[in-house]
């Protein structure tokens, strides 16, 4: 479990699951800490636990075990509003019949404020988002952008040392998105707050925060700032999951420290660094960024493995080119290469050898099949194991009944399973 050092924790969970049923756990023993002052994102696909979390900091759902710090002090029997924490909502849930400054005192109403101090506080928050002269309008007098900055001013105007952010920019166009996260980031850095944010989109994560908590199957799979994560995946789902990445199967041929040769599936061999692997003969899933492939065989060490590639597309994509290879029984394998003055733009059909640098391709775990298969027939229906079993099971031999209800977890074993079927 990914774990920061606690020392110094602002927000801490100490073992924190939830279930909703007692039975399923959404969220699986979470170690998480972070300091004042840092922005922090929870990633991930819907389903994944990272919804979940937030709300359990909020108080809007209570932990099944472990405990919620924060600034030393446990919350988990503190109601939602005496935490002391912002909010911002996707829906932006603004009171429809109350004009902006109204919204915006209301949360220092509650906190039994003064009227002087409410409006040098509202006067303040709405300044620090640029929307100082809107305070007498309604929501329904605004745009989607500046109804988000309303919400976002809302959330700070009692000046929380902690914020939350549950996919505030969904709603949001992509120029406007673009712009509110250069907006948040800066007001979160200017002001010093700390700031959870929870989104599945994956630029606004690398843009925005100083760490990403990547989260799948109710567990953190990597805690990183943004460069690590993207540029050392620590399995194949970060490494699928964050920017396009290419992917390539095979076993270990060899290893010799920060360095190994892998066999694919289609015979080949590449040069690649060892991530999770441990020894020769183990299945791996490589992988390799679209912008770290070479097709100028200068540019790569002497003795390095290569591959031969077929231009499938090209796509022209303005700052950038865009390449489809087929490349080792991979037909989706992507080439991208700057548009600059002596770039090299490859015509489909064409013929080429491609390579990169060891250090940037990453020997990564090869997910197992799903055992349920193993379980009913002692064989997995994927193109890992020998198709004669496979048929044996589909002459009788097994009950077919059970067949029909086994299935693989990994999508690329589908297509195969379809063709033996076929």
């Amino acid at each position: 479990m990914a774990k920061s050092s606690g020392g110094n924790a602002f927000v801490e969970f100490q073992h924190v699951q939830k279930s909703y049923d007692g039975e399923t756990l959404v969220v699986k023993d979470l170690n998480l800490s972070m300091p004042k002052g840092e922005f922090l994102t929870m990633l991930g696909p819907s389903g994944s636990g990272k919804t979940t979390c937030l709300m359990m900091l909020a108080g809007f759902e209570t932990a099944t075990h472990g405990e919620i710090m924060l600034d030393g002090q446990p919350i988990n029997n503190i109601p939602p509003h005496k935490r002391g924490i912002g909010m911002v909502f996707q829906n932006y849930a603004l009171f429809p019949h109350m004009t902006v400054a109204e919204n915006l005192a209301f949360p220092l109403e509650v906190r039994k404020m003064g009227k002087s101090e409410r409006e040098e506080k509202v006067k303040r928050a709405l300044d620090m988002v640029q929307m100082g002269a809107f305070g007498g309008r309604r929501p329904a007098q605004l745009s989607g952008g500046q109804q988000q900055r309303i919400a976002l001013a809302r959330a700070l105007v009692f000046q929380p040392e902690l914020v939350l952010m549950d996919e505030p920019l969904g709603a949001l166009d992509k120029q406007l998105r673009e712009h509110m996260q250069f907006e948040i980031t800066r007001l979160a850095h200017d002001l010093g707050i700390t700031v959870v944010y929870v989104t599945h989109d994956q630029t606004e994560a690398l843009t925005m925060s100083d760490r990403v908590a990547v989260f799948n199957d109710g567990r953190i799979q990597q805690l990183a700032p943004p460069d690590e994560l993207y540029e050392k995946p620590q399995n194949s789902f970060v490494a699928q999951f964050i920017g396009e990445n290419n992917t390539l199967e095979g076993v270990i041929k060899s290893i010799d420290g920060d360095k190994c040769v892998v066999k694919l599936d289609s015979g080949d061999e590449i040069d690649a660094r060892p991530v999770n692997v441990t020894k020769a003969g183990e299945r791996t899933k490589v992988s390799i960024r679209p912008e770290r492939v070479e097709f100028n065989k200068s540019r790569l060490q002497k003795g390095a493995h290569t591959l031969k590639a077929e231009v499938a597309e090209f796509i022209y994509m303005g700052d950038i080119f865009r390449f489809r290879l087929k490349v080792a029984g991979n037909n989706d394998f992507i080439v991208k290469t700057r548009n600059a003055p002596d770039a090299v733009r490859l015509t489909p059909g064409s013929q080429i050898e491609i390579g990169w640098l060891a250090e940037d391709c990453r020997a990564l775990d090869a997910p197992a099949c799903d055992e349920r298969a193993r379980h009913h027939f002692g064989l997995c229906l994927c193109r890992e194991h020998d198709a004669r079993q496979l048929g044996r099971c589909l002459s009788g031999q097994p009950d077919q009944g059970l067949f029909g209800s086994v299935h693989c977890r990994e999508p690329r074993h589908h297509h195969h399973l379809g063709r033996k079927l076929g």
